[in-house]
């Protein structure tokens, strides 16, 4: 089942001779349940991609299908609620409110959004997350590992139709990048959680199920590592 289309999306930033493609015609698609990891070098559009799906960003021109809804025909609200409920985003520096605890901080897109936490969800995230003797702990009690997962957790709470992550072990040492990669794996499969991962790590990219690589704004390969 198709969760995921792209089309034909570009993004230009600037008018004139300052004008910069920073994506230009990309196409692809992703299946429910697929771990995709997209890599690249600096500037060649991973994150600006990224951003489009997510609804962060709006595109030039170009589709964005997320569940068969196409993302940029909706209204401003409309739009809104898909970013709060759709798309689960996981960014490299956690993005964590440092006066809110692990519990607030998990649970505070979901109270914000006006609903009920599911509190059967919660509790199985916290355990896998290895979180349940830290979850009244703020912030700066936390190491920088710790951070990432109460961001994975937060991201996963809504039961998104896509997680994006945008260098999730970028501020990592190597022993906590790889149990991050690991926790995002299990994701995968436990929940068949789509994902799309941006990294510049090769090792990363490779414990997806795909790698798609693009090269100053546009796909120069897409190729499954794995079915």
């Amino acid at each position: 089942m198709e969760i995921l289309k792209i089309e034909n999306l570009t993004k230009v930033y600037g008018k004139g001779e300052n004008e910069v493609h920073a994506l230009n015609g990309v196409s692809f698609s992703v299946e429910k349940g697929e771990f995709v990891s997209i890599i690249g070098s600096s500037g060649s559009g991973k994150s600006t991609l990224l951003h489009l799906i997510g609804g962060v960003d709006r595109p030039t021109s170009g589709k964005v299908y997320v569940d068969g809804k196409d993302v940029y025909a909706q209204k401003e609200d409309a739009l809104a609620i898909f970013r709060r409920r759709q798309v689960g985003i996981i960014y490299q520096f956690y993005n964590l409110i440092p006066v809110l605890n692990v519990e607030e901080n998990m649970t505070l897109p979901v109270l914000m959004d006006g609903r009920k936490v599911n509190q059967k969800r919660f509790d199985e995230l916290i355990e896998i997350l290895n979180m349940k003797d830290r979850i009244y702990h703020l912030p700066n009690q936390l190491s920088g590992g710790q951070q990432q997962r109460v961001s994975i957790g937060r991201a996963l709470l809504n039961a998104p139709a896509i997680l994006l992550a945008d260098e999730p072990t970028g501020n990592l040492d190597s022993e906590n990048s790889k149990e991050i990669m690991n926790l995002l794996r299990y994701s995968n499969r436990a929940y068949d959680q789509t994902m799309l991962v941006i990294t510049h790590d090769e090792n990363i990219a490779l414990q997806a199920d795909r790698i798609i690589t693009l090269e100053d704004g546009r796909i120069v390969r897409d190729e499954v590592i794995r079915s």
